[in-house]
């Protein structure tokens, strides 16, 4: 893709604001969610001598205000607010039950200044950086063991302004991992919502190790030639929520994870009990959503509903090789609506990429009861790549109602299969012989319970002050 396309994509993100959610308990069961209103207690950040000019740090002002709120947490809690302004900031911490807001005319800035991001200890499921074996940076919104905190606004912005540190990246010049914009650890009863956040030095909102996140009403912007800057990543996570995004990225839109190799296998937390809803993506060179490759504690429980994807590499696809061990399984996707794409559907068991040669290559996953239906492509160059592990098959694949309309000169092999198993019904074009067509009709499952996530609702807040 040409870079004056690419910049029409890149633009066009601007013009499709939309929403999502990302929530997550850590069973069935029922999800309390403490925060009902925003905040009995407020502040504004210019209270703590913040300047909002575009230039002047004001990591300190983040610091000192969240220092100050956090000690109402007991007494309803706090919401610091952000006024318009453009507020330059490293690194800040957030704390339990708080609220950040943005006013629609914010915008907080990420500093350039690598000194304002302090490092931070690698993830115990990853064994290292992503980008490099040292450290890694921390986000520029970190928190980490809270309960009951809010990141919202009137669709105010977040600018990671990675482009810095994506030229560091593709130079080979950084000795630790790029920061990510939003990293939430070991927490629950978090939300995310109504914001636009964009250019993130790497991954964009990265909830790990965590219980009941929502993420909604998100717009999601990032070129899509920029290295590894994925939409929402829920990495080991259970009870997740995402609905109605709009993500443009140089990677995954969404890409769900649960550790890498030897590491994710000995911490072995999974993710599991995902709904996504209605998500729009363009990622030229990446997937809709993926799974995996990182999935070493576990993917299962995934159900992902009303799906458009436009200029997209691929729709719901499966990442993984012999060490990572653990599973995907149980994966559901029905109603997905796809415009110009290279593929629709794509699994690969090849994926490489391990931490260091200390994995385990007899740890293979498991892949089972992989299910798609109501399915409509067009302008597509290949319907499927599925590639399973010789000795390890994929198995249980169902694939039902689909119709896949092919570019004006499509490739003679529209389904490339190997070591795989399932079947197929009503699909156009006729699959390979590995998916072989079932004489009665066949209606691929999707769950019909609901999830707790799902009764969860989204804590909406308002400011009083005279400007919003």
């Amino acid at each position: 893709m040409s870079n004056v396309s690419g910049a029409i994509i890149f633009i066009l993100g601007f013009f499709f604001l939309r929403a999502a959610e990302c929530r997550t308990p850590a069973n069935r069961g029922t999800v309390k969610y403490s925060a009902l209103s925003c905040r009995k207690h407020s502040a504004l950040l210019t209270d703590f001598g913040a300047v909002g000019d575009g230039k002047t740090s004001n990591t300190k002002a983040f610091k000192a205000a969240i220092d100050h709120l956090s000690q109402s947490a007991s007494d309803g809690g706090a919401q610091l607010i952000v006024p318009p302004g453009k507020w330059l900031t490293g690194s800040f911490n957030l704390t339990s039950h708080f609220t950040l807001f943005l006013h629609k005319d914010a915008v907080i800035l990420a500093t350039q200044d690598e000194s304002e991001w302090p490092l931070v200890p690698v993830l115990p499921s990853y064994g290292r950086g992503r980008d490099a074996p040292g450290g890694r940076f921390s986000s520029l919104i970190f928190g980490t063991n809270l309960t009951d905190v809010v990141i919202t606004g009137n669709n105010g912005t977040i600018d990671g302004q990675g482009t810095s540190w994506w030229k560091k990246y593709k130079a080979g010049q950084l000795n630790e991992t790029r920061p990510y914009m939003i990293e939430i650890m070991y927490s629950n009863q978090i939300q995310i919502s109504n914001l636009t956040l964009v250019n993130s030095p790497s991954w964009f909102v990265h909830p790990i190790y965590s219980s009941n996140i929502t993420i909604q009403g998100l717009t999601i912007l990032a070129p899509i030639d920029s290295p590894n800057t994925d939409g929402i990543d829920p990495d080991s996570c259970s009870q997740t929520r995402i609905e109605d995004c709009f993500i443009v990225s140089g990677d995954d839109c969404i890409a769900v994870k649960s550790g890498w190799d030897q590491y994710g296998i000995k911490v072995g937390i999974p993710t599991e009990h995902l709904v996504i809803r209605r998500l729009t993506c363009i990622s030229p060179d990446s997937a809709t959503i993926a799974l995996g490759s990182e999935m070493s504690g576990g993917i299962r429980d995934v159900r992902a509903e009303d799906i458009t994807a436009l200029s997209t590499q691929s729709s719901v696809r499966i990442k993984t090789a012999q060490g990572r061990g653990a599973y995907v399984k149980d994966i559901f996707v029905r109603r997905m609506t796809l415009k110009t794409m290279k593929y629709v559907f794509w699994m690969t068991g090849s994926y490489g990429s391990h931490p260091d040669p200390s994995f385990d290559p007899k740890a293979l996953p498991l892949i089972q009861n992989i299910n798609y239906k109501q399915v409509e492509a067009e302008n597509v160059t290949y319907s499927a790549r599925l590639e399973g592990i010789p000795n390890d098959p994929f198995k249980g694949i169902c694939i039902s109602n689909v119709t896949i309309t092919l570019i004006e000169k499509p490739k003679k092999l529209q389904w490339n299969c190997t070591n795989i198993a399932g079947v197929t019904s009503n699909v156009t074009p006729k699959a390979c012989d590995l998916l072989p067509e079932k004489k009665e009709v066949v209606d691929c499952p999707f769950p019909e319970d609901r999830l707790a996530i799902e009764d969860v609702k989204l804590v909406t807040c308002s400011a009083s002050l005279p400007f919003f």
